[in-house]
């Protein structure tokens, strides 16, 4: 089994299902719009219905103003609401005062990242795929504590980059941005399946992965303003990262 307890986006998840390299994928979230969207999709069975409205919603700033004032929709529209504001947010953050794309992709406006063709496909293709899917819509911490004895699991953790300097960054990308770190590490020293995760390149980091005896790479990388920058790779044996590994 295969288990992402900081989903998201749920990439690497969805990459190891729709490429059969596990039984099962658990994806874990806590924020509450993302958790609506795989709640929707993998739990309740809306992902034709959700990308039926994809396909026919008009996206108007008049429409689009409509729908994120909207409040108390039940969960299949909050879904639905939750992946237009991803798509029509600057580089897709929800975040409690990040801003709605202005000119965007070639002068497109808020239209310059809404692909509702592509977008429609995808959320079909995880349909498809329901029965080696499961969410849980909670605390990856405590999936991890729950999962920990068991040597069949592997674990991509993937947390809020707000340890150390990158504390600014991570309330300005995530709602959920705390995190104890320490016991992160703490609990990953423990699971008897293997992890790989990624982080902020960040010394306290380094210094975290040093102290449980963890093998680091630091890695590039471009972050929505496409400025190349380095994060870092953490597992308990990383050799395979290496170009002349094999």
């Amino acid at each position: 089994e295969f288990i992402e307890p900081f989903a998201g986006g749920g990439i690497v998840g969805l990459t190891v299902a729709f490429d059969n390299l596990a039984d099962h994928v658990m994806l874990v979230e806590i924020d509450e719009r993302v958790g609506a969207v795989w709640q929707a999709i993998i739990e309740e069975g809306y992902g034709e219905w959700l990308a039926e409205q994809i396909e026919s919603f008009d996206l108007t700033p008049e429409n689009v103003k409509e729908l994120l004032e909207s409040e108390g929709l039940p969960l299949k529209d909050r879904a639905f609401q939750t992946i237009v504001h991803n798509r029509v947010s600057r580089g897709g953050i929800m975040a409690e005062g990040a801003g709605l794309v202005k000119h965007g992709e070639d002068g497109r406006g808020l239209a310059s990242r809404w692909y509702p063709q592509t977008l429609a496909r995808r959320i079909r293709g995880i349909n498809r795929r329901r029965d080696r899917l499961s969410f849980v819509w909670g605390d990856g911490l405590a999936v991890i504590e729950a999962n920990k004895d068991r040597p069949n699991i592997v674990f991509f953790v993937d947390p809020p980059y707000t340890a150390g300097s990158g504390k600014r960054a991570g309330r300005r990308l995530y709602d959920h941005s705390e995190l104890d770190h320490k016991r992160l590490f703490d609990l990953l020293k423990r699971v008897r399946g293997d992890f790989l995760m990624t982080y902020d390149n960040d010394k306290d980091v380094k210094a975290f992965a040093d102290r449980n005896q963890f093998d680091t790479r630091a890695i590039a990388m471009k972050n929505t303003h496409h400025a190349e920058m380095t994060e870092l790779l953490v597992g308990r044996d990383l050799s395979w990262v290496d170009p002349n590994f094999g």
